[in-house]
């Protein structure tokens, strides 16, 4: 720790063991993907969530007994945020109102508990406007990896950007990965999410791709390696103080700002530290591997006829 600060720390020597873990959790990602899938919420599936609060902690048994013995059988039932409050999801039924489906739940409720409800929260998303937000978030997705590359390609060379968005697609599947293996609940607010970690995640490997061109062009006598090296300790202490402010303040949403927002702030939470991680090892050693070189960075010189020209 103490040469990471001091700008001494050899950080390309770790690069193959990098690649190797990074490899192996983009495995178990896509593995869990395929097999477990993610845990789409309401959002995207459609259907019905209803949260309601009772005075005191309630068990969730009888509330399933009683909507299974009426034929929901198929609703799911949680606590929210605490042993106090509660969350049904239902999938979206086409022979009944979604304002009379919640009334019959919440008399179901009633009649399984000598507790007053409150009712909190009623949300409803129709099976057809889910599927286009599937579909809508994907290309969202998509292209913003696409005007990445063309972005980077513009700024600094199309090495770079290779490096830059094989660093995010690399962030996208391992933060997806934790949700499908720890079935996290996937909501339009955790895609937010996954755009904003794309960003962050980018403005980090600019960063540090900047100051590899700078010093590419400034140093003559090391080699690409070593110039990279040295560009990730230049900017190593700006890249942790950065992630360490961000994570407090994410930590703080998860811990503090309620259920609401724990998806949320856990997919930010992942996806500053993967993205951390992957500014520093995934885009540059991309980079480095496609062969990067000084003199593919170098501002061409102008001949003397250029010169002499008014």
């Amino acid at each position: 720790m103490y040469k990471i600060f001091k700008g001494q720390f050899d950080f390309m020597a770790l690069r193959k063991a990098a690649m190797v873990m990074s490899a192996v959790l983009i495995i178990i990602s896509l593995g869990s993907l395929i097999t477990q899938k993610l845990n789409l919420g309401i959002d995207f599936t459609g259907g019905s969530v209803i949260e309601v609060g009772y005075p005191e902690a309630v068990e969730l048994q009888p509330i399933r007994q009683v909507l299974e013995t009426n034929g929901f059988n198929d609703a799911i039932v949680q606590h929210f945020g605490s042993a106090k409050e509660v969350l049904i999801r239902l999938v979206p039924r086409a022979d009944q109102d979604k304002a009379e489906l919640t009334s019959q739940i919440i008399l179901l409720l009633n009649e399984a508990s000598d507790q007053s409800i409150d009712v909190r929260r009623v949300d409803f998303v129709g099976p057809q406007v889910g599927e286009e937000l599937t579909e809508d978030g994907g290309l969202a997705v998509l292209y913003a990896l696409i005007a990445i590359l063309i972005y980077v390609s513009l700024r600094f060379e199309y090495r770079f950007s290779i490096g830059a968005v094989a660093a995010l697609i690399h962030d996208v599947l391992i933060t997806l990965g934790i949700f499908s293996v720890l079935q996290l609940e996937f909501d339009l607010s955790v895609l937010a999410a996954l755009l904003a970690v794309i960003g962050y995640s980018l403005n980090d490997t600019i960063v540090v791709f900047d100051r590899i061109r700078e010093n590419f062009r400034k140093i003559r006598k090391k080699t690409s390696m070593e110039i990279t090296n040295d560009s990730i300790n230049q900017t190593i202490s700006r890249t942790l103080m950065t992630s360490l402010t961000t994570l407090l303040v994410l930590l703080s949403l998860f811990f503090l700002g309620g259920e609401v927002i724990h998806a949320f702030a856990m997919a930010l939470i992942i996806g500053v530290l993967v993205g951390t991680y992957s500014s520093i090892y995934v885009a540059t050693t991309t980079a480095l591997a496609l062969g990067i070189d000084r003199t593919d960075l170098l501002i061409p010189e102008k001949d003397s006829e250029e010169l002499s020209r008014p």
